[in-house]
Order: structure tokens, then C-alpha cells, then sequence
């Protein structure tokens, strides 16, 4: 095992352009460190410059105490999992998984016993004879990751792993993978473009956004203290809503009524001083409510009417779309992680805003119907229409 750390760490390629920005991380010693953003961020390059496949162009790249910024990926100890399994078709799985020990000259003997213990590990004992097109998607990446176990590495890198599995065998797998790193207690460096793997699986994850860190935090708190509205947009799913607002004292006027500040957001907001300005309101799906089955009242919910759009249903819970007319947001954090959704095309509501509610399954909520709902004000989020950093982060 080992500590990992990005000291002032950039990637700059001929042409100018900067993948990584003088980024500074410092991953603890069987630490799970999750990196997530939209596609281009420069998460995977972050993760390959760390296992030697990309120079570096300024800062130092630290690995167990020692700068590693000149060695050969095959002297830095780390074993890397990528996003297309990479095995050998020809080979077994015993082969496959053997095969970088084999290339070391390991003792035969050693290579079974580590081989045998990450079929165990891996549940793949019944499989060790069998060829990968002999073998499901989940079981492949299973493999692949044996075939890093078997070389105990000071560190794993995971490149996207599960990203060409299907939607329920990616569910499975995230729960073998955070055993599996539990079980190993090694050091693991993963790369993923969704946020819900980022927030199950990692003890700490770090945002990127245009080759720069945004935040580093365990997932509880990127979920409930973003530092600004690209991570407050990313983080959670479905993804928070934003309004326009008007910050008077301790009242916001929003497009669906008047919100009193809790005295918990008030605190924070205060420490950025006095006066009206224009802000912009978080409210995630799951802070609404219909208002006819909530048990009792609260007095920090606020209660408004509104026209349904669509209703998703989703079991045990409803997604209920709504519009609200507003001016629409275009901020640059905003806007971006539009178009990483695949949204920035998508025609306007009006001149309005669309806003999604997660709302009880008990909810009589219908398409082309209105509804009484109820938002949690205590909940809300508070950013600068200016620059997008968070004015309750502190709250």
C-alpha cells in the first residue's frame, strides 16, 4: 500500500492545451479516492499519469515517499484495471490472471497460490480453465481485476471499469468492487463518469471540472455542503434544481414564492456581508413533497400549487416534472454540465425553468393536473449569480 500525491501536478499538451491543472491531492494509504466529472475533464488523464502512461509536464507525482515522475510505468508497482477488460483472448483465465507474474519469472508454485487466493476472492474458482469469450461482461472485469490482485500492487487505478456493463451487472459489480478494495485494504485511485458509483463506492471523491479539482470530500458532505454550483449540479440524482432568486435579509424571492432563510443558512450567508443581490436557489428533487400525504406540518416547508408536465413513475417513488416561469440561468458551470447531460439542445419550457420533484409513491400527481406541493426550505442552497461559489456551503 501507499500514499499517492499530486504536488502542483499539470498536463500541458504541444498544441497548449491543459488536460490537468496544477492539481494538488493527496491520497491516504488504503484510501478509496474516487475522481468524477463530465467527459473531458481530465479525470483520466490525472489516473494515467499516475500509473506512467502520460508524462508530466510540471508538479511532482509522489508514490510511498518517492517522487516517481521519471520511472517506467513497469517500476512504479501499480496495477491498473481499463475500461476494456484488456485480456488475451488465446489464454485462460488462470493465464490471463497469471500472466504479468509469469512475465516476472515468479516461482510457479507462488503464481498458484496468488492465482488460486483472487479466484477465491473473485468467485472464479469454476471458471479458471475457460477462455474470456466463454465468459459473461461482469465476469470478464472480474477477471481483469484478479489479474491486478494476483501482483499485490502498492496501489490499484481503475479506468471507468464498469462502464460497458450493463445497468443491473453494474450494480452487482460496484458491490464487489468496494468489498473487494475493504477486503484488500490497498490503496485504489478509481475513474468514473457517474456520479452514483462515485458516491457509493469511494471513502473520498474529488470533483473535476476543466482539468481543475473543484472539491474533495467524502460523499456525505459533497451532497450536503457543494462549494459551488457545478458540484451542487453534479452531485445527486436526479440532479438539484436551480432557480433565479432575489436575497433581501434573511427572505429569498423565488419564482414559486417567498423563502425565509433557516437560521442555520442565515449564519452563512451573513459571513459574505449585508445588502440585496441576486442569487441562484438549489432545491434537490428530494426535498419536495406532495403536500396531501405529508403526516404534519413543519414550519419550515412552504407550500405552492403548480401544473404537472410529466410523471415518471418509479415504484416506490414518482418524478414529477413541473415548469415554472423564470428567467432562464445560463451560467458557464451550469451550461456545461447541459451539455454533458446531452440537454443544450433541448428546446426551452416557455421561457421558463423545468423542475423535477421526488416525490411519495402515494402521490396522486398526474400528467396535465395541478398539485399542492410542499418544499423544505431548510434545505435550500444559496449560490453567487456571479462566480457560482456557494454562500451556505459553511452553513
Amino acid at each position: 500500500m501507499a500514499e499517492i500525491q499530486f504536488k502542483g501536478i499539470t498536463k500541458r499538451y504541444p498544441d497548449g492545451f491543459e488536460a490537468v491543472k496544477a492539481i494538488d491531492l493527496d491520497i491516504g494509504d488504503g484510501e478509496f479516492m474516487i475522481l468524477v466529472g463530465p467527459s473531458g475533464c481530465g479525470k483520466s488523464t490525472a489516473l494515467r499519469m499516475i500509473a506512467g502512461l502520460e508524462d508530466i509536464t510540471d508538479g511532482d507525482l509522489i508514490i510511498g515517499g518517492e517522487r516517481v515522475n521519471d520511472l517506467a510505468p513497469r517500476d512504479r508497482d501499480i496495477a491498473m484495471v481499463f475500461q476494456n477488460y484488456a485480456l488475451y483472448p488465446h489464454m485462460t483465465v488462470r493465464d490471463n490472471m497469471g500472466f504479468a507474474l509469469k512475465l516476472a519469472k515468479t516461482d510457479k508454485a507462488e503464481i498458484e497460490k496468488k492465482v488460486t487466493e483472487a479466484a477465491r476472492i473473485l468467485d472464479l474458482e469454476q471458471h479458471l480453465e475457460r477462455k474470456p469469450a466463454n465468459l459473461s461482461g461482469g465476469q470478464r472485469q472480474r477477471v481483469a481485476m484478479g489479474r491486478a490482485i494476483v501482483r499485490d500492487p502498492k496501489a490499484f487505478l481503475m479506468d471507468e471499469p464498469l462502464s460497458n456493463l450493463d445497468a443491473k451487472l453494474r450494480v452487482q459489480m460496484r458491490t464487489e468492487v468496494a468489498r473487494i478494495q475493504k477486503q484488500l485494504g490497498t490503496t485504489m485511485v478509481y475513474v468514473t463518469h457517474d456520479q452514483t458509483e462515485a458516491m457509493t463506492l469511494g471513502d473520498r471523491v474529488a470533483v473535476m471540472r476543466a482539468g481543475i479539482i473543484q472539491q474533495v470530500d467524502t460523499p456525505a458532505n459533497l451532497y450536503e455542503r457543494p462549494q459551488n454550483l457545478f458540484v451542487a449540479g453534479f452531485i445527486g440524482s436526479p440532479s438539484m434544481n436551480f432557480l433565479p432568486g432575489r436575497l433581501e435579509g434573511d427572505l429569498v424571492k423565488t419564482p414559486i414564492g417567498d423563502i425565509r432563510l433557516s437560521d442555520r443558512a442565515r449564519s452563512g450567508v451573513q459571513s459574505e456581508g449585508g445588502g440585496a443581490r441576486d442569487v441562484i436557489v438549489g432545491m434537490r428533487p428530494e426535498h419536495f413533497e406532495d403536500a396531501s400525504v405529508e403526516q404534519e406540518e413543519h414550519a419550515d416547508r412552504m407550500k405552492f400549487r403548480t401544473k404537472v408536465d410529466v410523471v415518471e413513475s418509479m415504484g416506490s417513488e414518482l418524478y414529477v416534472y413541473f415548469d415554472v416561469q423564470s428567467e432562464e440561468i445560463h451560467v458557464a458551470e451550469l451550461d456545461e454540465l447541459a451539455a454533458d447531460a446531452g440537454m443544450e439542445d433541448l428546446p426551452s419550457h416557455g421561457g421558463g425553468q423545468q423542475v423535477v420533484a421526488r416525490l411519495s409513491a402515494e402521490s396522486k400527481a398526474s400528467p396535465g393536473g395541478e398539485v399542492e406541493l410542499s418544499l423544505d426550505t431548510s434545505q435550500i442552497k444559496l449560490f453567487a449569480a456571479d462566480d457560482g461559489r456557494s454562500l451556505t456551503a459553511a452553513a
